[in-house]
């Protein structure tokens, strides 16, 4: 059943969880399609049933900055369920995806009557109070080279093979994961190039293979800790 692996649905009981399938309406978005925009004033809550979204918005530059990217399992739109106010970000589609709906009335009315529902949705928002933390002083005191090596061993960390290796597929283009860390597409090139030549990453095609996942986390560690 796709809606056991939402992770917040996991610990519902069997009723608990039918009652609230009864209340989403499934809706399919072809890649690059936008599921909702920055600053809209709709508070659906989504649930990702298959596929995969990118959340992102644009600056004043046009410069796309993405915020993540969630895989199946995950939800989106919470925060305009909660506080009423609009869309702090876009949400498309990365690549054919099923999602699930719920009102953003219904979602608020859930989490008043449901106590394993609401504190999956309060550990949800403290993970990304935490995550965004992290972010922020990342991006307050790393140099670039230092955020590239950040963002890597935490996609490393979401695709190991092995307890010191990872292997991403597919991989972020050179200018996606400049995007995500604020840079410039020659800057990742020159980062990955030598990590690379110190066999510490290898690229082959849509595949990227962190070869030494504890090694990439010591150089991040210690930049960060001599911060």
């Amino acid at each position: 059943m796709l809606f056991k692996n939402i992770v917040e649905f996991r610990d519902l009981p069997p009723a608990d969880l039918h009652g609230i399938v009864r209340a989403l309406h499934r809706h399919h978005y072809a890649a690059g399609e936008e599921i909702v925009r920055y600053l809209d004033h709709s508070n659906s809550v989504f649930f990702i049933l298959q596929g995969c979204v990118r959340i992102h918005y644009y600056g004043l530059s046009g410069d796309e900055v993405i915020l993540c990217d969630l895989p199946a399992g995950e939800m989106f739109g919470e925060l305009t369920a909660i506080d009423g106010q609009v869309r702090s970000a876009t949400a498309a589609a990365k690549k054919d995806t099923l999602l699930a709906s719920m009102p953003g009335k219904v979602f608020m009315q859930l989490i008043q009557a449901n106590p394993v529902f609401c504190t999956a949705i309060l550990k949800r928002l403290t993970d990304q109070v935490r995550r965004l933390t992290e972010r922020v002083f990342d991006f307050s005191t790393l140099a670039v080279r230092n955020r590239i090596h950040a963002e890597l061993l935490r996609l490393a960390r979401q695709n190991m093979d092995s307890p010191n290796s990872a292997v991403i597929r597919p991989a972020p283009t050179h200018a996606e994961l400049a995007c995500f860390v604020s840079t410039h597409r020659e800057a990742v090139t020159r980062e990955l190039s030598e990590l690379a030549k110190h066999r510490l990453i290898e690229r082959t095609g849509h595949t990227l293979r962190v070869r030494d996942v504890g090694r990439l986390k010591q150089m991040v560690d210690e930049v960060r800790g001599a911060i």
